[in-house]
């Protein structure tokens, strides 16, 4: 780990360096013995966009947590076809002891099309009315890298406290306004909740996300004041292993960003 930067200055940071760039670990991005996984995900879109500013707008990512990012990473990405449509790079996150984190983005132009629908917000209130997603008693538990943000519960469970469903949803945004004006940012925040199944869990014990596919759904990064809709929610969990569904919409109702995840549980 090195020196606290908030995401924009990490990404900043990333100078080319032979056939990759390195990329800051930094102490207040940590979570537990590694990397908070949107900070490593932001990381490999980052490198994914170097130098690439004809790119269309992002339509999906496919990332693997393939082992600790505890130590900097030097990033190399390669772009794998580029279509009349969609481009799609790969990006490899490098450490000593081997492959860390593995990333795949399709970019694609926007297309005609004769169907549209959404998949409208549930209700909520402001986030200047829902209390806090971290009571004060529970702050010193926390991972480092939750201080790069602002929770506010909207409904669902805390962590640990056996709620009858796995389900958490929240009002969430950076802290740091520069972040949230870019797609890599937008990226860090789409993972900010902690698994799902922590919601039905009254055991306290390590986890690790094994991966992560999120699609994109608007290049449109409006939103009131940074805020964003986030939720994840429980669909399966056996044998050490859950599967969750995970949704972003802006403050006017639109979801951006729906998802799905792969956690192992050790408890």
């Amino acid at each position: 780990m090195s020196e606290e930067l908030t995401l924009s200055a990490a990404l900043a940071a990333m100078r080319s360096e032979g056939a990759g760039w390195p990329a800051p670990v930094p102490d207040n991005w940590a979570q537990g013995r590694t990397a908070y996984g949107g900070y490593t995900a932001a990381l490999l879109l980052g490198a994914a966009l170097k130098g690439r500013d004809d790119l269309p707008p992002l339509r999906s990512a496919l990332v693997n947590f393939t082992g600790p990012l505890s130590a900097p990473p030097l990033l190399s990405a390669e772009q794998l076809r580029r279509g009349r449509n969609v481009a799609t790079l790969e990006v490899r996150a490098e450490v000593e002891s081997g492959l860390a984190a593995l990333g795949v983005f399709s970019f694609g132009a926007a297309q005609e099309s004769h169907v549209s629908q959404d998949c409208p917000a549930p209700e909520a209130p402001a986030p200047e009315e829902a209390e806090p997603f971290f009571p004060p008693q529970a702050r010193r538990f926390m991972p480092r890298f939750f201080d790069e943000f602002e929770l506010r519960l909207v409904a669902g469970s805390r962590p640990f406290t056996g709620g009858e469903r796995g389900l958490i949803r929240v009002w969430a945004r950076h802290r740091d306004p520069e972040a949230r004006a870019r797609i890599e940012g937008l990226i860090g925040l789409a993972d900010v909740l902690p698994p799902a199944v922590f919601a039905r869990m009254t055991q306290v014990g390590p986890n690790s996300s094994v991966n992560w596919i999120c699609n994109v759904l608007r290049d449109d990064l409006e939103t009131r004041d940074g805020w964003f809709l986030v939720e994840s929610e429980l669909t399966v969990a056996r044998e050490g292993y859950s599967s969750q569904v995970m949704r972003m919409w802006d403050s006017e109702g639109r979801l951006v960003v729906e998802g799905m995840q792969s956690v192992v549980v050790f408890v």
